[in-house]
């Protein structure tokens, strides 16, 4: 997934942001997950794609912040999954390669430490993989949507 910027940018942080803290869309709206189901590597339901969080000097999607559980926003849990988790993309599911237990077990979200790469790092190592700042990192080619490859 890639961010398209609007004409008038915000100065670079060097930091990562919730797309919904900018002025930026996601380039292509079909690869716009926000509000699609989750499921787990089984199909279960882990939650939804509440927002992005993107790095703003690349225009890359770093992270899925999805949100499970409650009611109405009252008891709700919010965990931070690497976009490269991603394997298939469809109009309603986003599906990774982790297990349901696996994001319940991930270092819980706090909105103090969205932009920490320090936090980024801890839940990059979680997943088990490789930070996007590491040497060798290579960003993930766009997960297939439906039953077709992305042709990216």
């Amino acid at each position: 997934m890639k961010v398209r910027r609007k004409a008038m940018e915000t100065p670079d942080t060097g930091k990562l942001v919730k797309l919904s803290s900018t002025d930026e869309t996601v380039s292509m709206s079909d690869e716009d997950v926000r509000g699609r189901t989750v499921k787990d590597k089984d199909g279960e339901k882990i939650g939804s794609v509440h927002d992005l969080l993107i790095d703003p000097d690349l225009n890359k999607v770093r992270f899925l912040l999805v949100e499970s559980g409650g009611f109405l926003g009252i008891g709700e849990t919010k965990s931070f999954i690497p976009v490269d988790a991603v394997t298939r993309v469809t109009e309603d599911e986003v599906t990774i390669d982790q297990t349901r237990d696996a994001v319940a077990a991930a270092p819980g979200y706090d909105p103090a430490l969205v932009t920490d790469p320090t936090f980024h790092e801890s839940v990059y190592n979680h997943y088990g993989y490789t930070p996007f700042w590491a040497p060798g990192y290579s960003y993930p080619a766009y997960p297939t949507y439906g039953d077709y490859p992305a042709a990216r």
